[in-house]
């Protein structure tokens, strides 16, 4: 007998969920030679996360968790690559 399993979420973990919106937002990017994630530096990209994460939380979250989620993920990035030397990054 054939069976189905329920197939899992695209994105599994909160962390995930955020830097997907973030990515989406266009407030963070990956260094072309390397894949770090990157902060683009635009606040309005900040801006549109945010909005985005509270008007839409991934399921089982609140929307204030969502906004953390965000938040921590920003954190954790930086605005260069550290791979890069200084004066390659644009």
């Amino acid at each position: 007998m054939l069976m189905f399993r329920e197939r899992r979420p695209a994105i599994r973990t909160l962390c995930g969920w955020a830097i997907s919106v973030l990515s989406e937002a266009g407030a963070i990017r990956e260094c072309g030679e390397h894949g770090w994630m990157r902060d683009s530096g635009d606040p309005h990209a900040h801006e549109r996360a945010f909005d985005m994460a509270q008007q839409d939380p991934p399921e089982g979250y609140s929307p204030e968790a969502a906004a953390v989620a965000i938040a921590e993920v920003l954190e954790s990035i930086g605005d260069t690559c550290p791979e890069c030397p200084a004066e390659e990054i644009v």
